[in-house]
């Protein structure tokens, strides 16, 4: 069978994708699960991660979130039987690439697909399912009345949140980095047949340039600011040492933090974010927190494993029910995974890039 490995020569190389044939898979353990795999969704490696907790190697396993049939049960499984249709997201530490037509999956990382939900959904949602209830329920605490900010919704994430943000029953607002994106994000409607109102209470299209964010927002609430904001990266510096095009399109740290409201959750993605001693006197002033979006914790311990899985079980009800409605793209065969891959790893896709089998 080919399957798909990252490939990082040295620290801070760029890494390649490379397919290399596997044998056959070693005998089913008691706790495992070998499943024929439907779909694979592609997510980006984070190589210094990975590094930090030592689990670096030469050849990295690629496609992690899979659904797929239950094809045999080790004999101490007791949540899945053959033919159970399932779908889950691999360990860090996994030695399986999703990539792959048949792996052996720990019966803790997985949870039956409904049967109205289509392989390439079940794969291609369940890690922004798990980034936005990460981020909305358990870095803060949406509930109806908040308003919620979501920067770049139109991304595959962005998208998710603002479902769950509104199916909660929160006012969303977010920002469109093109004017594509301003219309996808104003076309949104609930599922529910009749309503016309739309998800997104106000778009602001960042695209040129010209729009302020905070004064934007600071408008839609009559001055109070927003309760949650999810950032999708920020300015550290002043614009002109910020190189690239798209750091161009981010908020500056001061404009999130002008823009929260008392009491407000900032739950960023930026992973060196540096605040200096007045960005964090204006934070207690409002009584605000910030919060790091690392959907990968639920991952690095067990501690939680069930609370986990219940997340996993809410994110396919919610599919099957239509609250939640991916950004996808069209599905990929096996042999376009690689040039699929480059394009993700180098964050030039703007959907869910989703591999069927």
């Amino acid at each position: 069978m080919k399957v798909l490995y990252c490939q990082q020569n040295s620290p801070g190389e760029e890494v390649t994708f490379v397919f290399q044939e596997r044998e056959n898979l070693p005998p089913t353990r008691d706790n495992d699960v070998k499943v024929q795999v439907r779909a694979c969704a592609l997510s980006r490696i984070d190589t210094e991660l990975l590094s930090e907790i030592k689990l670096e190697k030469e050849l990295l396993p690629v496609g992690r979130e899979i659904s797929g049939v239950v094809l045999e049960v080790g004999r101490k499984v007791t949540f899945f039987q053959p033919d159970d249709e399932v779908v889950g997201i691999l360990p860090l530490d996994c030695e399986e690439s999703g990539l792959c037509e048949v792996i052996l999956v720990h019966e803790h990382c997985l949870v039956r697909k409904p049967e109205k939900v289509c392989w390439v959904e079940a794969a291609g949602t369940v890690r922004d399912g798990v980034r936005a209830y990460t981020a909305l329920h358990y870095l803060s605490q949406v509930s109806p009345g908040k308003t919620v900010l979501v920067m770049d919704g139109a991304s595959p994430f962005g998208t998710i949140a603002i479902q769950l943000a509104q199916h909660r029953g929160a006012k969303v607002i977010s920002t469109a980095y093109s004017l594509e994106d301003k219309q996808y994000l104003e076309r949104l409607r609930p599922p529910v047949e009749g309503i016309r109102q739309p998800l997104v209470a106000r778009v602001i299209d960042v695209s040129n340039g010209k729009i302020d964010v905070a004064e934007s927002c600071l408008e839609e609430t009559g001055g109070l600011g927003v309760d949650i904001v999810l950032d999708a990266g920020v300015k550290l510096y002043s614009a002109d040492d910020e190189s690239t095009s798209k750091s161009q399109l981010l908020p500056h740290k001061h404009d999130i933090i002008t823009l929260l409201g008392i009491g407000g959750h900032w739950i960023t993605t930026e992973k060196h974010l540096q605040l200096d001693p007045p960005d964090s006197y204006s934070l207690f002033l409002k009584g605000a927190t910030v919060s790091f979006l690392n959907d990968e914790v639920w991952n690095l311990s067990n501690i939680q494993q069930g609370k986990y899985l219940s997340i996993l079980e809410d994110i396919m009800e919610k599919l099957s029910s239509s609250v939640f409605r991916p950004q996808l793209d069209e599905p990929i065969p096996l042999y376009e995974a690689k040039v699929s891959m480059e394009m993700v790893q180098k964050n030039q896709a703007r959907k869910r890039q989703v591999i069927q089998f």
